[in-house]
C-alpha cells in the first residue's frame, strides 16, 4: 500500500469513527498533498509525500515552542496531536550512528574538506535522510564534521 493510499484510508476511518481531530489532521496534511501536485503538476509518489509530511512536522514543533512561550498550552497541545498524527506516515527515524554513518560515507564520496564541501554533503545526505532525521541535526552535524577536516 502506498503512502497516497494509506492517507485515504486512514482519512475514511476517521470520519467512519467520527474522531474529528485525527480526521482534520489528516485533511490538512492531504490538503498539503493535493496543492503541492497542483502547484507542480505532478502526482504526488511517496517520496513527495514523505518530504511534505516532514514539512508539516517541523511547522508543528515550531510552533508548539511559540505556543508554548505565549502561554498557550492548550494550542500546544493540538499541535502535539497533529505532530503525532502526521509522524505515524514517516519512516522509521534512523539514530545518531546510522545518521553519522550516511555523513562520513557523503564526505568520503564527495571528497569534502571543511566549510566549502558543506553544499555537496548535503546534496548528498538529503536525499537518503529527508523524512530519516531531523535535517537540522543533519545540517548540525554535517558542519562538525567538516570543520574537524
Amino acid at each position: 500500500m502506498t503512502l497516497r493510499e494509506k492517507i485515504q484510508s486512514d482519512m475514511k476511518d476517521a470520519l467512519r469513527a467520527h474522531d474529528a481531530a485525527k480526521l482534520s489532521a489528516i485533511r490538512m496534511l492531504w490538503s498539503a498533498v493535493k496543492q503541492k501536485e497542483v502547484d507542480e503538476r505532478i502526482t504526488a509518489d511517496d517520496k513527495v509525500i514523505v518530504a511534505i509530511i516532514a514539512k508539516a512536522v517541523k511547522e508543528r514543533e515550531d510552533s508548539v515552542e511559540q505556543y508554548r512561550k505565549g502561554g498557550r498550552e492548550d494550542l500546544a497541545s493540538k499541535e502535539l496531536h497533529e505532530k503525532e498524527i502526521f509522524e505515524a506516515y514517516l519512516p522509521k527515524q534512523l539514530s545518531e550512528e546510522e545518521v553519522a554513518k550516511v555523513i562520513d560515507e557523503a564526505i568520503a564520496a564527495t571528497g569534502a574538506a571543511g566549510m566549502a564541501g558543506m553544499g555537496k554533503v548535503m546534496g548528498y545526505v538529503k536525499p537518503k535522510l529527508m523524512g530519516r532525521a531531523d535535517m537540522g541535526r543533519v545540517s548540525a552535524a554535517v558542519r562538525a564534521k567538516l570543520l574537524q577536516k
